[in-house]
């Protein structure tokens, strides 16, 4: 039986992108009942993924020596698919090969000289892709803007939302709530979250608290985002949580004034749609990837000024109120569209077609 060699290691970080990406395609093609034709992931731990799993799959356990060219996987697997990027693991054999691409976001972030190591790896990457899937359009246009795309078979496959339904208890409360309402957004801290400028804009809407979830052990968080708040003295104001679970993050969804994320670059944006699962009025940077994912019912910032940004905010606010029935349909109709399983049932298809079935 053909066997889909799924190098899924990143499934380790379940509070990251990929993490989450590795996780709710594989429970997606778990749940997908493939029995024509094997799959085999890749992961450190393997035992919490048998415990869930069983012997639907085949595994083999991650070693990251793995990542030097001699002692590559010599296994020829009748499919390879790299889940991300920028996985250095890669098969000792050209055998078939699937890329996914979240983003390029490297080439602003890291380095825009085409001779840099990450640009190269990720340009090998693409060269040894007998078909490459994105995760959004602006995913695809990215990569063709700063490099030459082989002559394969291309595909946009959205992500699907993890919050399918809301499964939170009545009872439930995290340890950190706020006593008015509140703004909520989550993310890793990093300046490519740019939420410093939800302080300053948080300065000018005194009615609102904001609370900031994800993991804040970085330097940007030290630096950049707790000097906003200190200078603004909205320490009273400015909640924030660390890394959460499922529940709190419900918890905040469902009980936040609005979801805010000034992203300056996403490759898809999962937040966000989370977010719509709630009704919850959303607005986002209108850049990279956010309007696509959005839609038409979000509102959006062109721009980082406070006093704009509050703006926004308030006349969001106040035609959500004034149509908040049309609103809260169109959010969770959205948020519904983008579905694990029916992103599984893509990836399948893709599988079957490099496969030969």
């Amino acid at each position: 039986m053909k066997n889909v060699f799924l190098e899924s290691h990143n499934i380790k970080n379940l509070h990251f992108g990929f993490g989450q990406f590795n996780y709710h395609l594989i429970k997606g093609l778990y749940q997908a009942e493939i029995d024509d034709f094997k799959m085999t992931l890749h992961a450190k731990n393997l035992s919490k993924l048998k415990d869930e799993f069983g012997n639907y799959f085949d595994y083999k356990k991650y070693q990251s020596f793995r990542r030097y060219p001699l002692l590559r996987i010599r296994k020829k697997y009748d499919l390879w698919h790299s889940l991300n990027q920028n996985i250095k693991i890669e098969p000792y054999h050209n055998i078939p090969y699937l890329l996914t691409v979240h983003d390029v976001n490297f080439i602003e972030e890291e380095s825009s000289d085409m001779d840099h190591e990450r640009n190269v790896r990720f340009r090998e990457k693409l060269e040894r892709s007998h078909a490459i899937t994105y995760i959004s359009n602006f995913a695809k246009a990215s990569t063709h803007k700063y490099f030459d795309v082989p002559n394969v078979p291309e595909y946009v496959i959205y992500n699907g939302n993890p919050i399918r339904e809301v499964t939170l208890p009545e009872n439930h409360q995290p340890k950190q709530i706020s006593k008015k309402p509140y703004l909520f957004s989550i993310g890793e801290f990093t300046p490519r979250k740019n939420f410093h400028t939800l302080v300053e804009m948080l300065a000018l809407l005194p009615d609102f608290n904001l609370i900031l979830s994800g993991n804040n052990n970085t330097a940007y968080a030290d630096g950049k985002l707790a000097a906003t708040i200190q200078k603004h003295n909205l320490q009273d104001r400015v909640i924030i949580t660390g890394k959460i679970g499922d529940l709190d993050k419900q918890y905040y969804l469902q009980n936040c004034a609005a979801f805010v994320f000034p992203s300056l670059r996403e490759g898809f944006g999962i937040p966000p749609i989370e977010a719509m699962r709630f009704g919850k009025p959303v607005f986002l940077s209108h850049n990279t990837s956010l309007p696509e994912i959005g839609g038409e019912h979000a509102f959006f910032w062109e721009h980082y000024d406070p006093k704009y940004m509050a703006q926004v905010v308030e006349n969001g606010m106040h035609t959500f109120e004034t149509n908040r029935e049309t609103y809260e349909n169109a959010y969770i109709k959205r948020a519904q569209s983008f579905d694990w399983n029916a992103t599984a049932k893509q990836y399948e298809d893709v599988y079957r077609r490099l496969l030969g079935f």
